[in-house]
């Protein structure tokens, strides 16, 4: 497997990196329920103030992809997506393009990465509950109920941040977690 630059011109990795975003989210957001929307994520990723790379193997087969975009005058970074396609998962692959993406950010004098892991499914402790009291504490116990990828980033090294009560609709938040990536 290699970690290579996505660009507009491979129109056949765009395709499968879109593929992999539709089939592993259309069931679980709608943020990517279409191809043509996973298509779209895609094309936006690829640009100036941005880093789209994707995991291959020698048969140019995408095994994940991961996007970064430009915030803060460069300073901060926001990972935004990240997906391995589903027989790849528990590999190593995703944790290989986190860390290839936090290289990048280096290389672009980046300070920080951000995510924001958004809890639509009740998949932590901190949905369904009203966060506008005794947050710290929600957040301090929070809790896994279904997989949800907030524990990935923390062994990647990320910290929760922050909280966005009803983000994406009432008890439905979003789960703001960052990293430092210049020692």
């Amino acid at each position: 497997m290699k970690i290579i630059d996505l660009n507009k011109e491979n129109k056949e990795l765009i395709e499968q990196a879109a593929t992999i975003l539709y089939e592993s989210f259309k069931d679980i957001s709608e943020a990517w329920s279409t191809m043509e929307l996973a298509l779209g994520e895609v094309y936006e990723s690829i640009g100036e103030d941005r880093i789209s790379r994707i995991a291959v193997n020698d048969d140019k087969v995408v095994l994940g992809w991961i996007g970064g975009k430009s915030m803060y005058n460069g300073n901060v970074w926001e990972l935004h997506p990240l997906v391995v396609k589903r027989e790849f998962r528990g590999q190593g692959i995703g944790k290989d393009l986190v860390n290839d993406l936090e290289e990048k950010v280096r290389e672009r004098g980046g300070l920080t990465i951000w995510v924001g892991a958004d809890d639509e499914n009740n998949s932590t402790s901190l949905s369904n509950t009203n966060l506008y009291e005794n947050l710290y504490e929600k957040i301090v116990n929070i809790r896994n109920l279904k997989r949800h990828p907030f524990e990935f980033y923390q062994k990647m090294g990320f910290i929760i941040v922050g909280v966005m009560p009803d983000a994406n609709g009432i008890g439905k938040p979003d789960i703001y977690m960052a990293k430092k990536v210049r020692k």
